[in-house]
């Protein structure tokens, strides 16, 4: 069958998109796009006026499928919950995707990991205001301390060094979340970051030593 003579800029934006998701970042080039299609590349050029748009239009592709992957987990009882068992699925099922979003720099200095969160954060607020009953900038902290978890763990499986189960990762957010969660509720500052961190300190190690005493004189 002889080759089509003319695509739709869509039909590139897939293609590109394609090679992308398959063989990563690096692997989009003008001529890859042409391969795979099976023209010239002059098609593209007419199209776009650089290579870096055809970028910016599969990483626009890339965060389309990301927020549909993540409005999933909003959906859930949980929010933050199911959100961050997207997250960590979009980077199990498609870990070239996630490194372009989130590991890797972008065309114009925007987006990246952080920006993503930000959004994130922005959109599962309200419900963990009502779910925890606690204040806007106390939701704030504790969606960024448990995106760190999360993106860490992503990042992990991603570059091939998680070996949890999906279970177990279940276990490590749930305990950070109630770690979290207890000390916006009952270490005045601790969402703002100026508590006082030796007496903190201080009084849990004074509870550990009264703790082991007690169970010294009550074996």
């Amino acid at each position: 069958m002889a080759p089509r003579s003319k695509f739709t800029r869509q039909e590139l934006i897939d293609a590109a998109f394609k090679i992308v998701r398959e063989q990563g970042s690096d692997a989009l080039t003008a001529k890859a796009i042409a391969d795979e299609l099976h023209i010239s590349t002059r098609p593209i050029f007419t199209c776009f006026g650089s290579m870096d748009e055809v970028r910016r239009e599969v990483r626009a592709a890339a965060e389309a499928l990301y927020d549909r992957y993540t409005a999933e987990g909003f959906r859930q009882r949980v929010p933050f919950f199911g959100f961050g068992m997207q997250y960590i699925r979009f980077a199990k099922e498609e870990p070239e995707l996630y490194r372009l979003l989130f590991l890797s720099k972008t065309v114009d200095g925007e987006g990246g990991a952080l920006d993503a969160m930000r959004h994130s954060q922005a959109i599962v607020r309200p419900s963990l205001e009502k779910i925890y009953h606690i204040r806007p900038e106390e939701a704030d902290r504790y969606f960024h301390d448990l995106w760190l978890v999360v993106h860490s763990l992503a990042t992990l499986i991603v570059t091939g060094g998680c070996r949890y189960s999906e279970s177990e990762i279940g276990q490590i957010l749930t305990g950070f979340s109630v770690s979290i969660c207890k000390s916006i509720k009952e270490i005045p500052g601790f969402a703002s970051g100026d508590f006082d961190r030796d007496a903190v300190f201080a009084q849990l190690v004074q509870e550990d030593r009264l703790t082991q005493t007690k169970e010294e004189e009550n074996p």
